[in-house]
Order: C-alpha cells, then sequence, then structure tokens
C-alpha cells in the first residue's frame, strides 16, 4: 500500500495535470482546420395540394341568424278634407279589419242655379252649401295605437289618424351579399326554429328587401354601415297558430335546392362563385393552369360543376394567391360566418 501512495499516485496525477495541460495548449494556439463546408443543395419540392372531381349530393341550405319581431303597424289615414264628425273607436281597443273607426263631415260646394228673371234676363244664383259624410275604415285587424281624434277636429286626405298594430308576428334575418348569390332563386317559405320555443315550424311568406339605407338610397348612411350591416333582409310570417315573443333568437334554414350524385371540387378551389368560376387544371407537367368552369348549387363547402371539368380530373385544391382560410377546429370563432352559410 505504501507503494501505490509513494509512487502510483503521484505518477497518475502528474500525467492527469500534463495531458490536460497539453489540451489547453492545443486549443488555444492550435484549433481544429476548418472544413470547406460542402455546397448545400435543396433536395425537397414543394407540391400544391391537389383535389380530383368527384361525385357528391350537395344541398344549398341557406342557414341564418334572425330575431321575432311583431308585423308593422298600418297607419290609419283620412279620406277627406273636412273636420271630425263621429267617433266610434277608442285608444287601445281592439278591432277588425273594416270597422269603422270615425267619419269626417264635408262641406260641399254651393250649386250655382241658373234662372229667368220677369223681364226675361237670366239670373245666376247659389244654393244653399251642403255636405255629405266620409267614413274611415281599419285597413287591418289589430290593436288601435297613437289615436287621437276629436270630435270637431279639422282633417286633411292623407293625414295620418293612428295605427293599427297587428297581433301577428314576423321573423327577419340579415343576409349577405354573398349569401345572395345562394338564393337567386327564392323557395316560397323556411324553416325556423327557434332556441327554447315551439317544435320547428313553417314559416310562409319568404321574401328578401333591401335594407333601409340602401332602399332609401342614402349613400352616406349606406357607405357608414358598409361591413358591419347586411346588404339584404330575408322576412317570413309567423304562422297564427305558432306563440312566440318578440325579440326571441332563431334560426332560419332556406332549403335552396339539392343536387345528388353531381361533379363537385371544394369551394376552396374555384375563384367566383355564382354560375361562372376559374379553376386551376392540373396538367401532365403537375404544372396547374387557369380553366373555366360552369357552377351550379354550393352548400358552402363543395360547389357543383355543371360543365367545364370531367369526374377524376385534378384540379389545385386552393386558388393561388387566394387568402389562407381559418382552421374551423382550432379557432371556431373565425368560421362563425362562414358556418351560417354552410350546410348543416
Amino acid at each position: 500500500m505504501g507503494v501505490w501512495r509513494k509512487w502510483i499516485f503521484p505518477i497518475v496525477r502528474v500525467v492527469l495535470v500534463a495531458a490536460i495541460a497539453v489540451a489547453l495548449v492545443k486549443l488555444a494556439f492550435f484549433p481544429d482546420a476548418p472544413q470547406a463546408d460542402a455546397a448545400l443543395q435543396p433536395t425537397g419540392t414543394i407540391s400544391e395540394p391537389q383535389v380530383e372531381v368527384a361525385r357528391a349530393s350537395i344541398r344549398n341550405d341557406v342557414v341564418l341568424a334572425g330575431t321575432v319581431s311583431p308585423d308593422p303597424a298600418v297607419t290609419i289615414k283620412a279620406t277627406a278634407n273636412g273636420t271630425v264628425d263621429e267617433v266610434f273607436v277608442k285608444p287601445g281597443q281592439v278591432i277588425g279589419e273594416g270597422d269603422l273607426l270615425f267619419d269626417i263631415k264635408v262641406v260641399d260646394e254651393p250649386v250655382e242655379t241658373t234662372t229667368v228673371g220677369p223681364d226675361g234676363v237670366p239670373m245666376v244664383s247659389l244654393g244653399q252649401p251642403g255636405h255629405h259624410f266620409e267614413q274611415v275604415f281599419a285597413p287591418i285587424s289589430g290593436v288601435l295605437t297613437g289615436f287621437e281624434v276629436l270630435s270637431e277636429q279639422p282633417m286633411a286626405v292623407g293625414e295620418a289618424a293612428g295605427k293599427v298594430a297587428p297581433p301577428s308576428f314576423q321573423v327577419t334575418a340579415p343576409l349577405s351579399p354573398e349569401q345572395q348569390y345562394r338564393l337567386t332563386q327564392l323557395p316560397a317559405e323556411a324553416e325556423v326554429v327557434i332556441a327554447g320555443g315551439p317544435a320547428p315550424f313553417t314559416c310562409a311568406g319568404l321574401s328578401i328587401s333591401a335594407t333601409d339605407a340602401a332602399a332609401a338610397g342614402d349613400a352616406d348612411t349606406a357607405a357608414d354601415s358598409a361591413g358591419t350591416a347586411a346588404g339584404a333582409t330575408v322576412r317570413c310570417a309567423v304562422p297564427a297558430d305558432v306563440q312566440v315573443f318578440s325579440g326571441l333568437t332563431a334560426q332560419v334554414t332556406i332549403a335552396a335546392g339539392s343536387a345528388d350524385d353531381v361533379l363537385s371540387v371544394p369551394t376552396t378551389a374555384v375563384e367566383g362563385g355564382a354560375e361562372t368560376g376559374v379553376v386551376w387544371l392540373v396538367g401532365d407537367d403537375g404544372e396547374g393552369a387557369e380553366h373555366p368552369v360552369t357552377l351550379g348549387l354550393t352548400d358552402g363547402v363543395n360547389v357543383q360543376i355543371v360543365d367545364g371539368l370531367a369526374e377524376g380530373d385534378a384540379v389545385l385544391q386552393f386558388v393561388p394567391g387566394a387568402p389562407a382560410q381559418p382552421d374551423c377546429e382550432m379557432d371556431p370563432a373565425a368560421c362563425a360566418g362562414m358556418v351560417m352559410g354552410a350546410a348543416k
């Protein structure tokens, strides 16, 4: 044991210290010679995703978020110039269509009469002024509101005398310009579902009207509301036997047609979305080239190809240069507006 302590261990320590010293000197004064970098050459290829034209069934259901509201009140208008003679109803009264509301006393102009005087000369005289009564009737059934007509009150023809608020309701929903393309052939009815309300029901009398700003032709108002207000409004009548309340939210589904076993591609592959469009058809060289197509129905995800492509043709899945589509699974909020236009 004395030999190890006296000779072996000291020698090992000296050897280790010497090795470390040599390594430090080499690192400090004799670095490794730089190796020539091999020329970097790209070995991968970038290929744009493609899809094939395939057959599918497309159901063009436009789903909108709507609101229940009362039907607009109808104005009662005077039918003649004169004074009110007698009032037959009171404010707040429930009236029926055609009920007599009040009448107006109209003074008639005196009638000229011609007679022959004693000397044979014609004489013109005015008769006593007369009068007659014009009656004003309820334009629709409902509750009389804003009715403040009094006896002996002067009235002018066309003057508003109050309104009749009907007991009926309607469902309205904003419609974007893009969605209007999908409703070029508007059906007569829609299906409405009210959260927490009655069973789904058919809402008849479906119509599309312009927004107030667009209908009035107010360019400033329309410009200010652009991007925040829809381009049009969908309306339909709630059946009389369905109980609803003003302010309820509703989901309106408009079935605007369906097609089975038709050629289709994703909407992302088409530039344009109504009647005609352009796809990028993949050729033998693997490159996409613009190719016109005729479009049919769309469900917001796929679009029908009426003409221009054959089954099995390959097209680019995304229009070159188009903005990236949001991932609806990762960010549902970003797709909220898109989902409303897609099939459910």
